[in-house]
């Protein structure tokens, strides 16, 4: 890039996370020289963005660095030319999360935020509002790059490079660092001696191999695996071991996240028991969030707390500085990212957006081939890719039919008329966030 101050914004400033995304790049400022750094929000979440604004100063203060903090509501004032703009919100926000795990769940049917309704519900309520600030950037910043780390990420980004001019769009997700991070200490070596081929979607991508030093040492991670003390997982997935014989079966490493499509039925057990205390994890998250609050708003805090990693995002600002700064400086390394598929995985279309490793150079990123995926695991891949294309349709057009055809595909919900009942109740209880499916036709 030809400019020597960049200009970052962010939408959903008064995040949790926010403070770790400023950490992140003042830890790089030598390598991205951040002069403005504008966080945007709306006016519901004012309180919050002024918190996390006061302490985003306070940090850079304490680094003693040049870079100007603004905040704002006015989302068209802080996009004008800028570099990158990095996208973290949640429509409605934490309220918005509960029902979308509450309400599956009052119908005996999985809660979660980016799987099953509750994804479904979170992305018909992010995308509309993803194609205005991506049709805002055409005009007001055309050469900045989109990052989204919005969930449900790669269904929001696909939308985004299948329904607006903006093509500079690349999601994030920072499970797969998470993985790495996990097999590296399970190996005993630096995060940069070890390279794993991710393919799939996002929240359903596999390690495919894990590289050592040239060598294949997949068998053995495997094998490291197959002890439950030693498997990963996430702050915001519980921590259910997988079956031994199942992991040498798969011959490949699933994600936290598969535990929802491969134990289904214990984890809805467990949500369900939850349930009928009155917590869901949403609930939880709202608690940790007010806890963070409360620290956020000390005068004397000038860093970023380590109580936020008990946030199911820890290190995402990793994945997104990574990113900022590689295409910033032309690096050429290989990261995990939401992207075009362009003829990545054979057996997944072209146009449609997959999570794998990716060259990024100031061009952006490129995927690397992986061929097909194994039999093994394609049949799910493609059954979440229809469910992620038909909720996309819905969520453009409106059309009730595709919003429920979308609730019938995805393997979490399993019966149609329950969808139904389903797909009302959200629909009303979201009814303010939804006006696509409002309008009169």
């Amino acid at each position: 890039m030809a400019n020597s101050s960049i200009k970052i914004v962010t939408i959903g400033g008064g995040s949790s996370y926010t403070p770790e995304f400023v950490e992140g790049l003042i830890n790089r400022y030598d390598e991205i020289p951040v002069r403005e750094l504008w966080l945007v929000d709306v006016e519901e979440g004012k309180e919050k963005l002024e918190i996390v604004g006061n302490l985003a100063r306070r940090m850079v203060d304490k680094a003693n660095l040049p870079i100007d903090i603004h905040l704002t509501f006015n989302r068209q004032e802080a996009l004008k030319d800028a570099d990158f703009v990095t996208t973290q919100m949640r429509v409605g926000q934490l309220d918005a999360r509960i029902k979308d795990e509450r309400i599956p769940l009052k119908y005996g049917m999985i809660g979660q935020e980016t799987n099953g309704a509750g994804g479904l519900f979170k992305a018909l309520r992010t995308i509309p509002v993803m194609l205005d600030i991506a049709n805002e950037m055409t005009v007001l910043c055309p050469n900045a790059w989109l990052i989204n780390f919005t969930n449900p990420a790669g269904m929001v980004t696909e939308a985004v490079l299948k329904n607006s001019p903006h093509k500079k769009v690349v999601g994030v997700c920072n499970v797969p660092i998470n993985m790495k991070m996990t097999i590296a200490h399970l190996l005993e070596i630096p995060l940069d001696k070890l390279e794993i081929i991710f393919a799939g979607l996002n929240h359903m991508s596999y390690g495919l191999d894990v590289i050592i030093d040239g060598e294949s040492r997949l068998d053995h991670v495997l094998t490291l695996l197959a002890d439950p003390k030693k498997q990963p997982t996430m702050q915001n997935i519980t921590p259910l071991p997988w079956e031994t014989s199942f992991i040498r079966g798969l011959q490949l490493i699933p994600s936290p996240y598969h535990r929802y499509y491969y134990k289904t039925s214990t984890i809805l057990h467990k949500q369900l028991t939850e349930f009928n205390k009155g917590i869901t994890r949403a609930e939880v998250v709202k608690r940790l969030e007010e806890d963070l609050f409360n620290l956020y708003k000390n005068p004397d805090l000038n860093i970023k707390p380590p109580q936020l990693e008990k946030r199911g995002g820890a290190y995402y600002s990793d994945v997104a500085c990574n990113l900022i700064s590689s295409i910033y400086n032309d690096k050429g390394d290989i990261q995990t990212l939401n992207v075009e598929n362009n003829g990545a995985i054979s057996n997944l279309p072209n146009d449609t957006v997959v999570e794998v490793n990716c060259v990024v150079t100031k061009n952006g990123p490129t995927p690397l081939a992986v061929g097909s995926l194994p039999y093994t695991i394609n049949g799910l891949v493609q059954q979440i890719k229809s469910f992620e294309l038909v909720a996309i349709e819905a969520a453009v057009t409106g059309s009730y039919e595709q919003a429920l055809l979308a609730l019938c595909l995805n393997p979490l919900v399993t019966d149609d008329q329950t969808a139904k009942f389903i797909l009302d109740d959200m629909l009303e209880a979201h009814r303010d966030y939804l006006p696509q499916f409002f309008n009169e036709k």
